[in-house]
């Protein structure tokens, strides 16, 4: 049996300007926007168009959802976005305001930096060493 994660949901505290942010500054793919009812959205973005591991943009409704906006992982490093051309991306997202919280810099497993998505959630930018 083939298995895979589908899709990791990154809680936000707005559907419109969350897909703005990953579109237009992060170059992400908005594969499905469909209204579940008056409040609900499923809104799965992606890093490109076949990308197995999607994300689910949940808008919090709750104040212990609200809590959760930009440290769902109590501060440390959320998700890690892969690259194949680490220093287009870097330019490409520093262009459009993106915050980055380091400069770029050199490790065994490649090249990477840490960068902030518009709550505060942190991301590593990698390209992976071949």
């Amino acid at each position: 049996m083939k298995r895979k994660i589908g899709a990791i949901s990154l809680v936000v505290k707005d559907y419109d300007e969350a897909i703005q942010f990953y579109v237009k500054k992060l170059n992400f793919k908005l594969i499905e926007d469909t209204k579940l009812d008056e409040e609900k959205r499923w809104v799965i973005i992606s890093p490109s168009n076949n990308t197995e591991t999607n994300i689910l943009l949940a808008q919090a409704t709750n104040p212990e959802q609200e809590k959760a906006i930009g440290y769902q992982t109590g501060g440390r490093v959320f998700l890690f976005l892969n690259t194949d051309d680490f220093w287009r991306d870097y330019n490409s997202m520093k262009s459009k305001g993106v915050i980055f919280l380091e400069e770029p810099r050199e490790e065994v497993y490649g090249t990477v930096v840490v960068f902030k998505d518009l709550y505060g959630n942190k991301w590593d930018l990698i390209q992976h060493k071949n």
